[in-house]
């Protein structure tokens, strides 16, 4: 069974399809603790609907907070297998990132490598898409390095969205497709189903 940490920043769509997929026996997995860089978020709600462990997490020492050298021993503590940022907006401390090297996933709204990079998250990557006029947008899930959105990509999904008026048709479209791709390949995972091959990352069936 994978340990899940699931790192959040708003209101936890993406975390709540990943319990949904759990609870209904899609993924052998348990979430065993909800971390935000925010003092509440959505996501905590949800969080304490499922009895799931919240903490929140800072670059420095203040009220209601953890450091993240707090949050890296307690990681170690729960043994967690797989850390899973599911709209988080802080990037991650290398420490933390070389520890748990291609055992952090990411999963963002747009086909990387196209509209990734710094600053390029939620509404801004959807009106980015929407100004160039892409016909495609989707999802890519990938693993996190220290570089934003350019670690190895595990799994795409595009949907079209030529008919969108403005960029808020683009976000719906592909809130979708994540809710459905970020599930798949934590489920993949638990299946020990992602492997390297050729240099590539490779999603058995």
């Amino acid at each position: 069974m994978l340990n899940l940490a699931v790192f959040v920043s708003g209101k936890g769509s993406n975390f709540h399809s990943i319990l949904r997929a759990i609870s209904a026996g899609e993924i052998n997995a348990e979430v065993k603790l909800l971390v935000s860089d925010k003092k509440y978020c959505g996501a905590f709600d949800i969080a304490e609907q499922n009895g799931i462990d919240k903490i929140s997490v800072s670059e420095i020492s203040k009220s209601g907070f953890i450091t993240y050298k707090e949050l890296f021993d307690l990681l170690h503590e729960l043994q967690i297998n797989l850390i899973v940022l599911a709209g988080f907006l802080q990037k991650i401390p290398v420490e933390i990132v070389s520890a748990y090297s291609y055992k952090i996933i990411n999963i963002h709204p747009a086909l990387l490598p196209a509209f990734g990079g710094k600053g390029m998250y939620g509404i801004n990557v959807h009106k980015a898409v929407f100004e160039s006029t892409a016909k495609v947008s989707g999802a890519t899930v990938h693993f996190v390095d220290n570089d934003y959105d350019k670690g190895r990509i595990i799994a795409q999904q595009a949907v079209d969205v030529s008919y969108a008026e403005d960029p808020e048709d683009i976000a719906a479209e592909v809130l979708q497709v994540e809710h459905k791709l970020l599930p798949f390949v934590i489920k993949k995972f638990s299946e020990n189903k992602i492997v390297f091959e050729n240099g590539r990352v490779k999603v058995l069936l």
